[in-house]
């Protein structure tokens, strides 16, 4: 193999040890999901935890659950392991609020209802939207809309009501994976079970 540089191999051997930090903590942080997520939460496409490296620049600086998070008889199941390269969807929205605020490095997909919504802006997370129908042609759409909501600063909770062929979704950003885990476990316990 041809390396680019000769220090390329040592940035390689450097990044190793970030890289199993960050999937040790990220299956932990899927572990407390789907123990104790509420199914309901879970989008029709499924969910998707993503935690970034320092510095990540692209998809494969990027970990998730490979397959997604789905509900199986009433219960949260993540289909396969965490790894890197995992989920192009949710990594997307991570990189660009990283481009907003470099230590916001985590983020995750959950179903929306306008009552998810709200109980958001109860728990005193800043919440922002966008609306689908508004994207320019060209654009990726988590690209766009995640920016477009990250002018001021990043949001805790970014969410669209969807369009044509698109499910309505809400996603929960973060640091790391604890503060992402633990705002979607206080809105499972909101839950109203009528």
């Amino acid at each position: 193999m041809v390396f680019p540089h000769e220090g390329y191999r040592d940035m390689i051997r450097m990044a190793e040890p970030e890289r199993e930090e960050i999937l040790r903590t990220l299956e932990e942080a899927v572990r407390r999901l789907v123990e104790r997520m509420d199914p309901v939460l879970i989008p029709e496409v499924g969910s998707n935890i993503a935690y970034a490296m320092a510095r990540a620049r692209s998809p494969a600086d990027v970990a998730a659950v490979e397959g997604r998070i789905v509900r199986v008889k009433g219960r949260a199941r993540a289909v396969g392991p965490v790894a890197f390269g995992a989920s192009d969807h949710v990594a997307r929205i991570v990189l660009t609020a990283m481009k907003f605020d470099p230590d916001v490095r985590c983020a995750a997909n959950i179903r929306y209802t306008p009552g998810l919504v709200e109980a958001c802006e109860e728990m005193l997370l800043s919440v922002c939207s966008f609306d689908r129908e508004s994207q320019p042609p060209g654009v990726k759409t988590m690209d766009w809309g995640v920016a477009s909501c990250c002018r001021d600063g990043v949001p805790d909770v970014i969410y669209d009501r969807g369009a044509v062929g698109k499910e309505a979704m809400i996603r929960i950003l973060g640091e790391e994976p604890g503060v992402v885990v633990n705002n979607i476990l206080k809105l499972s316990a909101r839950i109203d079970k009528d």
